[in-house]
C-alpha cells in the first residue's frame, strides 16, 4: 500500500494562539478551481482526515489503496487525524500556506472561515442538488455547507448526539429511560447504588462539556435569540435560559459524574472506555461512536440503548432538536489537482463504499441516500440516523457556529464551571466579554 499516514508537525499552534479567522488572509472569492474539467490521473493526491486511530484509520487507507490500483498514475498520501487533534492541525496548514488537495471541516463557522477566507473550490457545477452527483446526497447535508447560494462542501457522514445507556444496568437499577432532564438527574442516586458511575464524562478537551451546554441551550433559548446570539455583531447573550441551562449542567456534573477523579484531567476517550467496560451506566456520545463503544469491551451492542438528552421541564425553547451536524470535506480552492480530488471523492461515495462506512467497525453514518438501512448498520446507528432525520432542526456544535474568540470563553468557562472555580454569572458574563471584543 502506497498510501500512508504523515506524522504530526512537532509544534501546534493552540486555539486560543492561532484563531481560524487570523489565518485565512488573502481573497475573500476562492480562484477558480476547475473542479469539472477530466482529471490528470497522475501525481500526488493528498488528503486531511479525521480518521485516525482504531477503528477508523483503515478506511481510507483501504479506499487509498483502491484508488491507486484503479489509477496506477496516482499515489494518494494520507494524514490521518483524531476529532481533537485536527483542529490545531488545520490551522497550522492554513496558516502556513500547506492545506492539502482535500481536507476535513465541520459545518457551521469553521467551514464559513474556509469560505470566505478563499480556502474552499466552489463545487456548484459537480455537487449540487441538481447535479447527478448531488442527487446522491440528502439535500439537507448539501445545504450544511452552502455559502451565498453555492455549494462548497462534500458531506461524508451525518451526525447527532445521544445519551447511550447500558440496558442490564438501568435494569439492574431498576431505572426506566428518562422523560425529562430532572429524571435523568434524580436516575443517577439509584444507577450508583447499585454500583455503576452514572455518566461517564471526560472534559480534558474542553468541548464535551459544550456538547452539553449547546443541547442545554436549545432546550432553553428560543431558536431565533440563540441564532442572533451566535454572531458577535448581533448578540446579546441576556436570555434567561443560558444561565438555567448552565445551572443545570452543572447539577448534572456534580450529581452524575465523577468529580473526584477529576473530570477536566480525563479524556473523552476514556470515559467512552468506562462505558464500554460496563463501568458507568450513561455516556453522552455522537452516533460516530456507537460501534467504537460496543467493540472490544463488555457492553454488546444488543445492550446499548440511546436516547436525546431530555428536555428540563418548562423549557422555553424547542424540546424536540437535537445537536448535531454533518461533516465533510472540503476542496483547496488552491490545488492544481481540484478536478482530481473531486473524482476521488466521488469514488468514496460510491454507493458500495458509502454503505461500508456506515457499517460495522466505522459506524459513520454517511449522507449517501440509502446508504444506513438496518441492513447495513447498526440498530444503534439506524436509530439515531432516525432520529436526526426526523428532528424538526439541527443545532450545531457551540465551538464550531460561533467566533473563534466566543468558542474560546465557552471552553473556559465550561472547564471552570466543572472544578467550581467560576459561577454560571461570572461563565456566562465572560463569553458576554469575548463576544463582544469579537465584533
Amino acid at each position: 500500500m502506497r498510501a500512508r499516514a504523515m506524522t504530526r508537525y512537532a509544534a501546534l499552534f493552540g486555539a486560543s494562539v492561532l484563531a481560524l479567522t487570523g489565518c485565512f488572509a488573502g481573497p475573500t472569492r476562492a480562484p477558480a478551481a476547475d473542479v469539472g474539467a477530466a482529471p490528470e490521473f497522475s501525481g500526488t493526491l493528498s488528503i486531511l482526515t479525521k480518521f485516525a486511530g482504531d477503528p477508523l484509520s483503515p478506511y481510507f487507507e483501504d479506499l487509498a489503496a483502491a484508488y491507486e490500483r484503479k489509477h496506477p498514475g496516482v499515489e494518494v498520501e494520507l494524514i490521518q487525524e483524531t476529532d481533537q487533534s485536527i483542529k490545531d492541525k488545520t490551522k497550522t496548514l492554513t496558516a502556513s500556506g500547506a492545506l492539502p488537495d482535500l481536507y476535513f471541516t465541520w459545518a457551521g463557522n469553521w467551514a464559513e472561515n474556509f469560505v470566505r477566507g478563499g480556502r474552499a473550490a466552489d463545487l456548484t457545477e459537480v455537487i449540487g442538488p441538481d447535479t447527478a452527483w448531488g442527487k446522491t446526497f440528502s439535500r439537507s447535508s448539501l445545504s450544511a455547507f452552502a455559502h451565498d447560494g453555492r455549494y462548497y462542501g462534500i458531506p461524508l457522514y451525518n451526525n447527532g448526539k445521544f445519551m447511550g445507556y447500558d440496558k442490564a444496568a438501568f435494569a439492574k437499577a431498576g431505572v426506566e429511560v428518562p422523560a425529562t432532564f430532572e429524571e435523568l438527574v434524580d436516575s443517577c442516586a439509584d444507577l450508583r447504588e447499585a454500583g455503576h458511575e452514572p455518566v461517564a464524562f471526560g472534559n480534558k478537551d474542553g468541548w464535551p462539556a459544550l456538547h452539553y451546554l449547546q443541547q442545554l441551550f436549545a432546550y432553553n433559548v428560543p431558536a431565533a435569540t440563540r441564532e442572533a446570539d451566535s454572531h458577535p455583531g448581533t448578540a446579546t447573550l441576556d436570555d434567561p435560559g443560558y444561565l438555567t441551562s448552565l445551572r443545570q449542567f452543572k447539577t448534572l456534573v456534580d450529581q452524575c459524574t465523577d468529580t473526584r477523579g477529576g473530570t477536566n484531567g480525563v479524556l473523552y476517550t476514556s470515559a467512552q472506555e468506562a462505558f464500554g467496560r460496563g463501568k458507568a451506566a450513561m455516556y453522552y456520545q455522537e452516533i460516530l461512536e456507537f460501534d467504537s463503544t460496543t467493540a472490544g469491551g463488555t457492553l454488546t451492542p444488543e445492550n446499548l440503548g440511546i436516547f436525546p438528552l431530555p428536555a428540563p421541564r418548562g423549557a422555553k425553547g424547542d424540546p424536540k432538536v437535537i445537536e448535531g451536524a454533518p461533516e465533510g470535506y472540503f476542496v483547496n480552492a488552491r490545488s492544481p489537482r481540484a478536478a482530481l480530488a473531486v473524482d476521488f471523492m466521488k469514488f468514496v461515495t460510491e454507493p458500495k463504499n458509502a454503505a461500508t462506512l456506515s457499517s460495522p467497525p466505522y459506524g459513520q453514518p454517511s449522507t449517501v441516500v440509502g446508504a444506513v438501512t438496518p441492513r447495513t448498520s447498526s440498530k444503534a446507528v439506524f436509530e439515531g440516523i432516525e432520529q436526526v432525520n426526523k428532528a424538526p432542526a439541527l443545532v450545531g456544535w457551540l465551538d464550531m457556529v460561533t467566533a473563534p474568540e466566543v468558542a474560546d470563553a465557552w471552553l473556559a468557562g465550561g472547564e471552570a464551571l466543572i472544578s467550581g472555580g467560576m459561577t454560571p454569572e461570572k461563565v456566562l458574563e465572560s463569553v458576554r466579554r469575548a463576544s463582544a471584543s469579537a465584533k
